[in-house]
């Protein structure tokens, strides 16, 4: 006689309702059927105050196994929302609402994993190199994933994901764009082609780590645009150079015209810079965006001069040129017939560039996750969620994800944003339909959870959550604390 298989159970976590065979997980893989009781693969994971590495700790396993997951003993716990669940179907309350006393207060924290549609990242790549013009789209295995958005100073910014490309595209669209999303978020490396074929870059893109572009890893960000480098560095240059030219894709600076050299009474030297003239001493546009020089298309910086103006220019005249991040620089001096001649570079214009590269910093990605909780996210917190988002706006309730501080947008609704790397490691799943799954965690008095509405019954107490298979993390130094007390504005009410 065949023997009967067990029956598969169903998942109520997410709207995709997984029947899950026993021994096998969800299409998630963050919850499994386990001798049919439906279990979830990842722990609650709990931060502890403290300025400690973060040490993950995961049930029955671990380098030293008789390490019982306390990093600092008597520390105070803050349940964090990674690895609790979500409250899908929506009304069921939070999967846990925890209370403590502190500081004499007696505070709640609201602990859901949000299943995010409307959610993306915003990337910023600490770079001279250009990486794509604005509006540019990026591509990862040939499906689109977002754009290229409006550099800021020294960096370059993508926005990717968001509800139209999660679902508002093709099915492959969707499950491309979701998985780069998680991936960035959980500190992994993703790769990307931003732009058409013919004039395409590939970039490297991982939280923390230097971006890669066309295969070169980056190594510095830019200590200004040329001509704050001319204000920065013009004493530097003094008695060593009659002419500096700081090249940068967006102003270059050029130090016997600029306002620092006629205040340190550098005379003219009949150059012309093949640009756009802004004001004395800056230029714009004089190359094209790429990786060469300053963030220009250049390999020979001689190619934005024009002739020198005979009448003043002389024989023996000193130019050194330089690149914002100091990492690229050539001397010349004028011949008879006021054409540059290169020459070895003066130990003192050496050690100029050398203090320009020191004083910029490290090339590096940021991916800040991005996100807006809705009314479904909100029911499991009140029974009245407009409640929670006039508490919010009213610096009632604290909002943190994965215990780490998250800012939120002014105007309507609850839109957070957080730096990655302030939130434990893996923090981030995902559901196929296809979104982000991700923590999040609302911190108020317990008297002003009352006045919500909220889920009063299924308050409890923290020492009977902190126990047990749960994996522990140091919160991080940079993290807000939202638990503490005086982090709230006491007189007010939210009605």
């Amino acid at each position: 006689m065949a023997r009967e298989l067990p029956e598969k159970i169903r998942c109520d976590a997410c709207p995709v309702m997984c029947y899950i065979a026993d021994g096998k997980s969800g299409a998630c893989d963050r919850y499994a059927n386990h001798g049919g009781a439906l279990v979830r693969l990842d722990p609650l994971t709990i931060v502890q105050s403290g300025d400690q590495k973060l040490v993950p700790f995961m049930p029955g396993g671990g380098a030293d196994e008789s390490w019982d997951g306390d990093i600092i003993k008597g520390g105070r716990p803050f349940v964090t929302a990674v690895g609790a669940g979500t409250t899908y179907p929506d009304y069921k309350p939070a999967p846990f609402i925890v209370s403590q006393d502190i500081d004499g207060v007696d505070m709640v924290t609201v602990v859901t994993e949000g299943i995010f549609s409307y959610c993306g990242v915003k990337v910023k790549i600490d770079t001279d190199r250009h990486i794509g013009h604005e509006r540019d789209i990026v591509y990862v295995d040939g499906e689109p994933i977002g754009h290229v958005m409006t550099s800021e100073y020294g960096s370059k910014m993508l926005s990717l994901g968001g509800v139209e490309h999660l679902t508002g595209g093709s099915k492959r669209e969707g499950r491309v764009t979701c998985d780069a999303l998680l991936r960035l978020c959980n500190r992994e490396a993703v790769t990307m082609q931003i732009g058409e074929a013919d004039h395409q870059t590939a970039l490297v893109v991982e939280a923390g780590k230097a971006p890669i572009v066309n295969g070169v890893t980056e190594s510095l960000m830019r200590v200004g645009c040329g001509s704050a480098a001319i204000g920065m560095f013009a004493m530097q240059w003094l008695d060593h150079a009659d002419e500096v030219v700081v090249v940068d894709d967006h102003i270059t600076g050029v130090l016997s015209e600029h306002e620092a050299g006629k205040q340190l009474d550098v005379p003219a030297t009949g150059i012309k810079i093949l640009g756009r003239r802004s004001t004395p001493g800056r230029y714009f546009q004089v190359a094209n965006p790429g990786t060469g020089w300053g963030g220009t298309d250049i390999e020979d910086p001689l190619k934005i001069l024009g002739p020198f103006n005979a009448k003043v220019a002389w024989e023996g005249l000193r130019l050194l040129m330089v690149s914002t991040t100091g990492e690229q620089y050539a001397y010349f001096e004028l011949d008879a017939d006021l054409a540059p001649q290169p020459k070895d570079v003066p130990t003192a214009l050496l050690q100029s560039a050398e203090l320009i590269a020191e004083n910029c910093e490290p090339s590096v990605c940021s991916v800040l996750f991005m996100g807006g909780a809705g009314g479904s996210l909100r029911a499991g917190v009140t029974e009245n969620p407009v409640r929670l988002t006039r508490s919010v706006k009213g610096a009632l309730t604290h909002v943190s994800c994965g215990g780490a501080d998250a800012y939120v947008w002014p105007g309507g609704g609850i839109t957070v944003m957080v730096d990655i790397l302030d939130m434990p490691t893996q923090s981030f799943g995902y559901v196929p339909t296809p979104a982000l799954v991700a923590p999040i965690e609302f911190t108020l008095r317990v008297t002003d959870y009352q006045t919500l509405g909220g889920h009063m019954d299924h308050i409890t107490p923290v020492d009977q959550i902190s126990s047990g298979g749960a994996r522990r993390v140091a919160q991080n130094p940079r993290a807000h604390d939202p638990m503490a007390p005086g982090n709230f504005r006491w007189s007010k009410r939210a009605t």
